[in-house]
């Protein structure tokens, strides 16, 4: 099942986060990691927000998927998603 994972980075950390010059290198192990379909960087709230899009097997990838990302001070959270596809299906299910 996709979900969509967003960090939010609260102002502080994210400073100290962008000064870290193994940042990058992280961020693109988690990508790699995860097996992230797409990644999007971006404003929310005034803090810096990333978000993922992952397909996960199980709810018991959640700790590994979050774990990373509380390390550098995110607040994480889980969304599950539907592609076109998904909708239409489920449209046809409800009669």
């Amino acid at each position: 099942m996709r979900f969509v994972v967003r960090a939010t980075v609260p102002t502080e950390e994210g400073n100290r986060m962008v000064k870290d010059p193994g940042f990058l290198q992280f961020l693109e192990g988690y990508i790699s990691k995860t097996k992230a379909e797409a990644s999007y960087f971006f404003e929310l709230g005034g803090n810096r927000t990333f978000t993922f899009i992952i397909d996960m097997q199980g709810a018991d990838q959640m700790p590994a998927i979050a774990e990373p990302l509380f390390q550098i001070g995110a607040k994480v959270e889980f969304h599950p998603v539907m592609s076109l596809a998904d909708l239409k299906k489920a449209l046809q299910s409800m009669g």
